[in-house]
């Protein structure tokens, strides 16, 4: 594998544009943040799509990248077996048994803390006693901000019904199922959504932008991952933004270590690579009760273990049918 001297450069490869103020684009630029503090360039390979990208792999390898970053799921079976070929390491998500060292790490970061934040303060700002959960996919780290989303809503107001509902297996980049499902919770009472779905999630803000809650009041959205406050038209709550930079700069500082592949990343509270973003549309007195929330949790004082399965959320939730 590559020694620190030979680490000139890192590569990302996204599925979707790194313009969608979400996943794509907070991986984008969390890698170019990381690059250009440790001094090494960085290759963008984005907008690839979910299918076979075993030939770009190689390309970032044969451009000289001496750690490749495959930005999504579906890409964790071709970047291990590639970056094995090629001799250069690796890093997937929702894969982390596949950790091996000096070769491959995972990054199955979860904002579960975050999102615990999140469904306290749905839970407190709810004028119709329902939210709504609205999911692109069940992979690990959905999964386990929904289970805590759930659980913050529930501390908060123990009598509240969530919803939710999964636009399809791997829906991530479908805008107009995620409008369709959300409109769906939104009728069944939400007036506060929970959206997780990367592309999909403007359909998912679409909804609330146009559809009134059932008490003909305004409905909300809090997003995931980035931060749409550009593009709100008054209806964005808040978001769980992850900052993903000091996981790129701590797989490079591992790289130079020759220790990539002893372990692997996540993302917290604690050092601010996880944070609840405050919009206007939230009181300062809420979000003074956030604050005290977020110094417990980060204390220890309040507990919030991620539940990577399921059927750990299903059994939070009340499931809207398909």
């Amino acid at each position: 594998m590559a020694q620190a001297a030979e680490i000139k450069s890192i590569a990302i490869l996204t599925p979707e544009p790194g313009t969608d103020y979400g996943w794509n684009q907070q991986g984008i630029d969390a890698a170019k943040a990381a690059g250009k503090a440790a001094g090494v360039e960085v290759l963008v390979a984005d907008n690839l799509g979910y299918g076979d990208v075993r030939p770009t792999l190689r390309e970032m390898a044969q451009d000289g990248a001496g750690l490749i970053i495959a930005h999504a799921s579906g890409y964790n079976t071709a970047a291990p077996e590639i970056g094995a070929e090629m001799k250069v390491p690796v890093a997937i998500v929702d894969l982390p048994d596949a950790k091996k060292a000096g070769a491959v790490a995972d990054y199955t970061a979860s904002g579960h803390e975050g999102a615990y934040l999140a469904g306290r303060l749905a839970a407190k700002m709810s004028k119709t006693g329902t939210l709504g959960i609205v999911v692109s996919g069940e992979p690990p780290s959905w999964n386990s901000q929904s289970a805590a989303f759930a659980e913050g809503a529930k501390a908060e107001k123990p009598g509240i019904n969530v919803r939710y509902a999964v636009i399809g297996p791997a829906a991530y980049s479908d805008a107009a199922g995620g409008k369709r499902v959300t409109e769906a919770l939104i009728a069944a009472g939400a007036d506060i959504i929970f959206g997780q779905g990367n592309g999909s999630s403007f359909g998912m803000l679409q909804a609330v932008e146009t559809n009134k809650a059932t008490n003909g009041g305004k409905v909300y959205f809090i997003d995931v991952i980035g931060d749409k406050t550009a593009i709100d038209k008054g209806n964005l709550l808040s978001s769980v933004v992850w900052n993903l930079e000091p996981v790129y700069a701590a797989m490079i500082a591992d790289i130079k270590a020759d220790k990539y592949g002893t372990r692997n990343y996540d993302i917290n509270l604690k050092d601010g690579s996880v944070e609840l973003l405050k919009s206007k549309h939230v009181p300062d007195d809420v979000w003074a009760q956030i604050e005290a929330l977020k110094k417990d949790i980060i204390a220890g004082k309040i507990k919030v273990t991620a539940k990577y399965d399921a059927d750990s959320v299903h059994k939070l939730v009340t499931q809207l049918p398909q």
